[in-house]
């Protein structure tokens, strides 16, 4: 490709291909492109026969992931949200085929530092914050809508903002004189309503954030997307999945330990471990980037990345 507009550095990048344990003519998804740092490295680990799968619901990434797959036969682009996983796979008929599944839950560095896109407290833009922007409401439009209250759950449910309460105060106080268009006016406004400021983190982070997963139903289609993966995963099929916040990680870890522990049998009802049937199992412990990493790309200093393998049905 060329020029350097989709510069990306991807995270964990060889914890990443190690814990997909690649084959060379293996089926593989990668369900967040971004701007396809973790697709490259894979497609350079495949041969022809291999093929990846392309998922983003981001109309930018897509662009970047055509014209990719204008260059490599192997590569097919699906521009739809990985809770659609199952769907689109069942389209082509690879179901219980495919030899890996990454998740990348992060932003991607185009995403953040792209002003108009409205995802980042430090940059003024749009107030959007939507991955596709051609679905949904915008931030700014829940934003200057929405009740008190429900400003105040979202806040403290998906930004863990002990603060919300002032937050979402002077969210509506400010909007009565004037609506909130820009992402420079909430952060603003942010900084304003919190008695202090904590060490190395701006004020406006958890908001930002909280704000951003409600706005993309991220948490919600994470959970539909890893319910889809044992239906999706041939037999010794890996999932990886590399998250970003405490809420991402609590989900993907539930999720793979009860596919490690197999069926919900009631707990007085005695079994043995091979009745259990578990789905998966689990490779190696929890996974985070290294001194030299952070130093290198601080972006991935809150990353945490979890593998799981497809056992037989």
């Amino acid at each position: 490709m060329k020029g350097n507009e989709y510069s990306h550095t991807p995270v964990l990048l060889e914890e990443v291909l190690d814990g997909l344990a690649l084959q060379p003519e293996g089926i593989y998804v990668d369900a967040t492109f971004g701007r396809g740092g973790h697709s490259l490295a894979i497609l350079q680990r495949l041969n022809q026969k291999g093929r990846l799968f392309i998922f983003d619901k981001d109309p930018a990434a897509i662009t970047y992931a055509k014209q990719l797959a204008s260059e490599d036969q192997r590569i097919t682009v699906i521009h739809a949200s990985f809770c659609e996983l199952e769907k689109y796979i069942g389209e082509y008929d690879k179901l219980g085929e495919i030899s890996g599944i990454l998740f990348d839950l992060g932003m991607s560095s185009p995403q953040l530092d792209d002003a108009e896109r409205g995802f980042s407290f430090s940059r003024d833009g749009e107030l959007d914050m939507r991955m596709n922007t051609s679905s949904g409401p915008s931030a700014a439009e829940w934003i200057n809508k929405a009740k008190q209250d429900e400003i105040i759950r979202v806040l403290r449910e998906y930004g863990e903002e002990r603060f919300a309460r002032r937050i979402a105060s002077k969210i509506v106080e400010c909007r009565a004189e004037k609506e909130i268009t820009r992402t420079g006016q909430l952060s603003e406004l942010i900084v304003s309503a919190l008695p202090f400021r904590e060490k190395e983190k701006h004020p406006a982070t958890r908001s930002f954030q909280a704000i951003r997963i409600f706005i993309n139903n991220e948490l919600d289609e994470l959970r539909l997307a890893l319910e889809q993966t044992n239906k999706v995963l041939g037999t010794g099929g890996r999932l990886a999945v590399i998250s970003f916040h405490s809420l991402e990680d609590r989900i993907v870890k539930r999720f793979m330990r009860e596919q490690s522990l197999g069926d919900n049998f009631p707990p007085d009802l005695p079994v043995t471990v091979d009745q259990l049937q578990p789905h998966m199992k689990l490779i190696g412990r929890a996974v985070k980037p290294s001194a030299d990493e952070i130093y290198r790309n601080p972006r991935a200093r809150s990353a945490v990345l979890r593998c799981a393998e497809k056992l037989a049905a």
